[in-house]
């Protein structure tokens, strides 16, 4: 008996399926590690109902690792960034992490993430053209 495969490309993936992509790959990853213990992060700010500021990451291995960090376009530089990230990275404390790992493009947010406390581990220089991936970290309790 054959079976019949097939490929399916681009916009004929659903979102579903790039779902269970990214599902596969971390179960797997999380598997080889050994004891996971990944739980989502979040925090948001509001005013009247609406969305001000927010961001949203994961704790797991005893680190913060922060995905995104979003201010309204009109209220940015009001230290409302550094606000959320110091939200989520006391409650990543509560949770018992001793580091925090965020990653960005934008050289303005990497000298923030700097005067936050936060060291640049690595960079590559036009990751995106025109723009550098900064890979930053940092450290309240030193590991192993």
């Amino acid at each position: 008996m054959t079976v019949e495969r097939h490929w399916r490309r681009d916009e004929d993936v659903p979102a579903a399926v790039l779902e269970d992509i990214r599902h596969g790959v971390l179960l797997h990853g999380r598997q080889q590690a050994q004891g996971s213990d990944a739980r989502d992060i979040a925090v948001a700010l509001f005013q009247d109902g609406e969305l001000l500021a927010g961001g949203w990451g994961r704790t797991e291995f005893q680190r913060l690792y922060v995905s995104y960090l979003w201010v309204r376009e009109d209220l940015r530089g009001q230290g409302l960034g550094g606000d959320c990230l110091r939200q989520l990275e006391a409650q990543a404390l509560r949770r018992g992490c001793v580091d925090a790992l965020v990653e960005t493009l934008l050289d303005d947010v990497s000298e923030l993430l700097e005067h936050l406390g936060y060291v640049c581990m690595a960079h590559v220089h036009d990751y995106v053209p025109g723009f550098t991936r900064h890979i930053m970290l940092k450290v309240w309790t030193p590991r192993d």
